[in-house]
């Protein structure tokens, strides 16, 4: 792994920590499956896991704040 991946993924890794109360208020979690190039990997847990809503978690509040903090993200998508 090149400094610059591993960089990119401890920003995401950072910003997930900042989501997690967030989504842990509503019974659900996020996981980091993996950064490959702009594209971040997660998973969703818990109540957010199985919740109608889901897609709209993961790219109306986990990829916009990633977004927003780390430039490089281009994608978030669900493992």
């Amino acid at each position: 792994m090149t400094n610059a991946v591993a960089t990119m993924e401890q920003q995401v890794r950072e910003v997930l920590e900042e989501l997690r109360p967030a989504l842990q208020m509503d019974g659900g979690d996020v996981e980091l499956i993996g950064v490959d190039g702009g594209v971040v990997t997660v998973r969703l847990l818990g109540a957010c896991g199985g919740c109608p809503m889901a897609t709209m978690t993961l790219v109306g509040f986990v990829e916009e704040r990633l977004k927003q903090r780390v430039p490089e993200v281009r994608e978030v998508v669900s493992a």
